[in-house]
């Protein structure tokens, strides 16, 4: 399966720029408000330091994309969640790195377009598009056939070139980016969840999930990938190969995968198309669990309304334009939201 090889490649072959990192709170205050600043050297897990002003700093978890200082005496840098399960003054230790200030959306695009073709041939797939998605939340994408679902997917997360506007990623501008810095940013911050499983035959579950960070020469953080793991149930199957394992074991591990190299953000493409109903409620119950208890960021393109209602949001896209943003989804609400816009398309 060279194609599949490639796309892989594609996400994570280039070299890693990056030193590991860590994250270091204060141990009388752990759960206290801290900001975030780069350390200028190595830190390893439970080592303990003195920070600048005399509190006592444990390293916590190590990150890829540097190293991180959590201080109680400044305003926080990190946006806080609310939601259940979350632990108070921040995200799970486990939780992806914050690599931006607070209030950064976890992508965002200003004004975007996408155009294929010219003069009479010419489709406008994306019409000045201006969205948000925000840190630690579970966001749906929806709308009929041809709306730009998918296409803005792909813009968002640096996979298609847009035609003009703005697309970000936290505080990093894709727009511009060369191929080397836009590999290593899909490698290192964004993961990815596609219909198709695009696992390789001869791995084992195991070594598909990590197979992102063995192309890029990164040993994953052991803790981070033994929680995660046990998410989305795979204990027992991590020695099977692909043909061994069900259709929703195999999406289990493309989702594992996925969450493994602690991306800032996962884009899935109609990740439970291909499943059952049954083993696609599996699949959204975990990366439900994902956004919940490990405090990930998923934005998740899907047809299906019960899909959807697992997510804290539903942007809604049609003619390549956002026609509603509906908070807190149910299925019920979801179908009679895209009823209504089936109605107007027939009176149009």
């Amino acid at each position: 399966m060279p194609e599949v090889s490639a796309q892989l490649s594609r996400v994570a072959r280039a070299p890693d720029p990056a030193v590991s990192g860590s994250v270091l709170i204060p141990k009388e205050d752990e759960g206290g408000a801290g900001y975030l600043r780069r350390l200028p050297r190595k830190q390893e897990p439970g080592r303990i330091r003195e920070g600048r002003k005399g509190e006592t700093m444990e390293v916590i978890r190590k990150f890829p994309s540097g190293f991180f200082h959590r201080r109680p005496d400044r305003s926080p840098a990190v946006t806080t969640s609310t939601r259940p399960h979350h632990f108070a003054g921040g995200p799970h230790p486990g939780a992806p790195a914050a690599h931006t200030s607070a209030g950064v959306a976890a992508a965002q695009a200003t004004e975007l377009s996408k155009v294929y073709g010219q003069g009479e041939t010419q489709v406008v797939a994306l019409d000045r598009i201006t969205v948000e998605f925000r840190r630690a939340e579970f966001t749906a994408i929806m709308g009929p056939s041809g709306s730009g679902k998918s296409t803005l997917m792909h813009c968002m997360a640096g996979l298609d070139a847009i035609s003009s506007g703005s697309a970000r990623i936290g505080e990093t501008e894709l727009t511009g980016l060369k191929d080397k810095k836009l590999t290593q940013l899909r490698r290192d911050r964004v993961g990815f969840i596609f219909q198709a499983f695009n696992l390789l035959p001869t791995l084992s579950a195991l070594e598909n999930i990590t197979l992102p960070m063995d192309i890029a020469g990164r040993k994953p953080d052991k803790a981070w990938l033994d929680r995660v793991i046990q998410t989305v149930g795979l204990a027992d199957r991590l020695k099977h190969r692909p043909n061994q394992l069900s259709g929703g074991q195999q999406q289990r591990v493309a989702v594992a995968r996925a969450l493994a190299s602690q991306p800032e953000i996962i884009f899935g493409d109609e990740p439970t198309g291909n499943l059952d109903s049954r083993a696609g409620a599996e699949v959204l119950g975990f990366l439900r669990n994902s956004v919940r208890e490990l405090g990930q960021t998923v934005v998740m393109v899907t047809h299906d309304p019960v899909a959807a209602a697992y997510a804290d949001r539903v942007v809604f896209l049609a003619d390549g334009r956002i026609v509603d943003d509906m908070a807190g989804p149910t299925a019920d609400s979801v179908l009679e939201r895209m009823k209504s816009f089936d109605a107007k398309a027939r009176r149009s």
